[in-house]
Order: C-alpha cells, then structure tokens, then sequence
C-alpha cells in the first residue's frame, strides 16, 4: 500500500510509495513513483494545483495524456530514460514549470504536452524524438532556448506558436519539414539557422516573427510555402544558396515591408570563375545592370507589389526582381559558354594534332573552329 500522510486540507499530502491507479488527494503536494509504475493512465493528476514535485521512478516507460494537466504548482520534471512517449496535454498549464529534462530513449511528445507552460525557459530535444508534434510548446511565453538534435524529421503546427521569448533556433538536416504557424508569433526570434539537408517550409511557418532580419535558405530546401514569412517587417536581407532548386509560392515574403535584398552566392561563385578564366569584360556588363551589386558579394534588389484579394483587402509582396536576376544569370551562362566553347575548340585541335602525328610542327593547320549551331547543341551537356 502507498504510504499516505494525510493531513488537514490547508497543509500537505505526500505520497511517497505512489503505485498508480488509485484515488489521488486533490491537495497532494508531493509524490514518488514506486518502482513497480511502468506507466501513468489518462488524466491521473490533472488539476492538482497544489502537487509541486513529483519524483518518477526509473522503470517508468508512459506518461498518459493530460496526467499533469494543469498542476501549476509543480516546478521541475526529470523524464526518466526508459520512459518513450508523454502523451498529449500531459504537462499542459503547469504555469510554474520552469525545469523539464528529456532523456535519450524518448520516441514520441504528443500534441500540447507542454503547452502554456509560461515559466518554463529552455527544452532540449533528444535525438530519439522523430517529431514535435503540433502545439506542444505553444505559448511556453518564456521559453529562451531550444535545443533540437539531429535525428528530428518534423516540426508539426504550432509547436512553437506564441513563444516570445525565443531568439534563436537551429533546424537540423534531419528536418523534412517545419508545418504551419510552428513559430508564428515568436516575436523576439532573431536567428534561424537552417542545417544543409532540410526540405521544406509550409505556409505561414515563420508569420509574425517580426524580429527576424536576415536568412539563409539551404541548398536542399526545395519549397518555401505562401505567407511563410508574413509580417516579418524587420526582415531585410535572404540569401539563397542554390536559386535554381528552391521554389518560393508568390507571397512567401507577404508584407515583409523591409525586404530590400537577395543574395545568391552560387551566382557570385560562377562570375568569379569567369573573371579568374580571364573575361573581365564581363563586370563592366554586370556594372550596367541596375541596382545589382556583385563586388563583395552577389545581390540582386527586392521588388514589391500591391495585390487585391477577392474580398478587396490590399496587401504587399515582396519578392526577388526576376527581370534582374535574369539579365544577370543571361550574361552568366553567356560568358560560361564562351569559356566552354574555346576548351572544346582547343580539345579538338589537340586531338587532331595528335591523331596526325605532325613532326613538322605545323599546329596551326590543324586547328577547327566548330559552328555556332553546332556549339549552341553540344554546350547544353556541357553547363
């Protein structure tokens, strides 16, 4: 039997042999698991205000939904290793709870497990957690730091949403994809570093994180999902590693007012190698190209538009300025195919004067010029 020192209803109740699934005081104060608990059923301990410690014991493998829901007195939790799945909502409203470690060996945080939690201030995700489903820390309002291992594969809806107290977090390769509103209103997050490997942002990901000035989208990231970024007025500056892969939905930057500015390192990498190959004439003709700069590093400017939806509300997209990109990336192609076409040239010429064996030394009468035509089909295979 648990030993159960029940005092008068203003003081304490402690249960330190607790075995589960038995009648719980609502003044419970303080509780130990007893060795033999492998898991906690739905609800056990939600609304006990006054519970504020809970010791979990070693053999513990399910923390059931709702079990701590809304005990707002409880401060700290240690998962223990062994345990694999928190349920959903099962730390959801403990407004007190500022210490929540998470052991390696947990697979599965349902959906609000630790939602509302306002004093909690930083979480570390182990690498065993696949996925932070949706809403499970929503409105953690001071929740600082988030430490994300690599081994996750999904941020779900919400997880994040109303975290206004976050300044930075790092996706890892692992990461597929991060679903909508994940961080919507994470209004002090400045810093999102996006790990080479991660996919996919879905609409309205990052909405309202008006903080945000700067990103950097991964080579890897194939689609950035309309309003992503919406209302992000502070963010300034994208840098795209590879423009050719990502795909940006129209109004992936909705009303980002201080969006002036796109990087493309990739571009800046093959201008750099046209000039060091020799063809300098090429700056003075990326120079003419308005409002492109390319002597530090590549950007091409943001342009905005007014859009009317069908309700007639107005609103601003802001967005790369093709027409620039393209004149520039033109003239890129243009000169790699210059380049491309004087080695072809040269590699056939060698290969004539090998195949003739000329002891003469008259090289010259063996060198071919192939035909515009024929270089325009044959330099496609080679770019």
């Amino acid at each position: 039997m648990s030993k159960k020192s029940k005092l008068k209803s203003s003081q304490v109740v402690i249960l330190d042999e607790y075995k589960g699934h038995e009648d719980v005081p609502e003044n419970v104060t303080y509780v130990r698991f007893h060795p033999s608990v492998v898991d906690v059923r739905y609800d056990e301990f939600q609304g006990h205000t006054e519970l504020r410690e809970v010791i979990l014991n070693e053999g513990l493998r399910e923390i059931g939904a709702a079990t701590f829901d809304g005990c707002t007195s409880l401060q700290s939790t240690n998962i223990p290793s062994a345990v694999t799945k928190i349920g959903y909502s099962a730390f959801s409203g403990c407004s007190n709870l500022t210490d929540v470690v998470l052991n390696e060996g947990l697979q599965e945080i349902g959906s609000s497990a630790f939602a509302y939690c306002s004093s909690l201030k930083s979480i570390a995700i182990p690498s065993t957690v696949k996925e932070i489903e949706g809403d499970t820390f929503r409105s953690c309002t001071n929740l600082r730091e988030v430490v994300i291992s690599d081994g996750l594969k999904s941020i779900g809806n919400r997880a994040f949403e109303d975290c206004k107290e976050l300044q930075s977090i790092t996706i890892p390769s692992t990461v597929d994809d991060i679903t909508r509103y994940a961080f919507y209103g994470c209004v002090n997050l400045r810093e999102v570093e996006f790990k080479e490997g991660f996919k996919r942002i879905e609409p309205n990901a990052f909405q309202e994180c008006t903080s945000l000035e700067c990103i950097t989208i991964p080579s890897t990231i194939t689609e950035i999902g309309g309003g992503a970024f919406y209302g992000c007025n502070s963010l300034r500056e994208v840098v795209i590693v590879n423009h050719e892969r990502v795909h940006f939905v129209h109004d992936s930057f909705e009303n980002c007012t201080s969006l002036r500015r796109f990087k493309i390192p990739s571009l800046r990498t093959r201008l750099d190698n046209i000039i060091r190959a020799g063809q300098r004439d090429i700056e003075a003709k990326v120079d003419n190209i308005p409002a492109v700069e390319w002597r530090d590093e590549l950007v091409i400017p943001a342009v905005s538009r007014q859009i009317e939806n069908r309700w007639g509300i107005r609103y601003t997209i802001a967005e790369i300025d093709k027409e620039k990109l393209n004149s520039v990336e033109g003239l890129i192609t243009y000169y790699e195919m210059k380049e491309a076409s004087t080695l072809f040239e040269l590699a056939l010429w060698k290969a004539r004067i090998d195949q003739a064996d000329d002891t003469n030394g008259n090289r010259n009468a063996h060198r071919i010029e192939v035909p515009g035509p024929v270089k325009d089909v044959i330099l496609q295979y080679l770019r």
